[in-house]
């Protein structure tokens, strides 16, 4: 027998229509849309099915609703979502909602982005990248100091969405003096810093990390380790 798994997550009711239109501006087809006797919508992409219900008093600035999709093309479909988002909205959202965040490999065994629609709901896009036989535990965080760093603020930001936690562990790490980042970590912590800090509103300071960040000297070799770093870099200075 096979089984699947159907998400259902929720969505302020007014703001139904626009849940629809994020998704079909991904890709997806919608397979069901009601408004009454409740709000309802359902939209697939391939084998991928989400199903929406309406709260009226629901706050998108609040949710935590979420789910993972594991895909074998994830940078694929990373750009796909990219370029339906930027023919909706005449550019690709970043922040606020709704939003699509950057493509990165993760320290715990996956490549991944997230897609945030309108009424709060993230869904994560991975796919997994560590070696088969690593039996190292993919939850660990790494001991090396700015691998660590970057793993913390990684979780804080994604995860927990605790912007200001994740500021701090960057903030702490990038004042080290006597330990220094090689200069593939340099950009990634400084990248990360300047999106946390746009988060957060501070523009000012998101700048100059940005500006620092696009400063750094890298080799030709460096420039392909940090490729997704600093394609972010030029999606928050765009």
């Amino acid at each position: 027998m096979t089984e699947k798994t159907i998400p259902l997550l929720p969505c302020r009711t007014e703001l139904l229509q626009s849940v629809v239109d994020f998704y079909t501006a991904l890709g997806f087809e919608t397979t069901h849309v009601q408004k009454s006797p409740y709000a309802y919508a359902v939209v697939e992409r391939g084998a991928v099915e989400l199903q929406f219900y309406g709260m009226k008093d629901y706050d998108p600035s609040t949710s935590h609703s979420s789910c993972y999709v594991l895909t074998e093309d994830v940078d694929g479909l990373h750009a796909a979502f990219r370029s339906g988002l930027k023919a909706a909205y005449g550019s690709i959202p970043t922040r606020g909602l709704p939003r699509i965040g950057p493509l990165k490999d993760m320290t715990y065994g996956v490549r991944q982005f997230l897609a945030t629609d309108p009424t709060g709901n993230t869904i994560r896009v991975g796919q997994a990248i560590s070696d088969e036989g690593d039996e190292e535990d993919p939850y660990t965080a790494p001991k090396e100091t700015f691998s660590r760093a970057l793993h913390m603020a990684d979780m804080f930001a994604d995860s927990k969405q605790d912007y200001p936690r994740a500021a701090k562990i960057l903030d702490r790490v990038l004042n080290l003096e006597d330990e220094q980042p090689t200069p593939v970590q340099k950009v990634q912590l400084l990248v990360m810093r300047g999106d946390i800090a746009q988060r957060l509103g501070d523009v000012e300071g998101a700048r100059g990390w940005l500006e620092e960040a696009g400063a750094v000297q890298l080799t030709a070799e460096e420039r392909e380790t940090a490729g997704d770093a600093l394609a972010r870099l030029s999606d928050l200075r765009g």
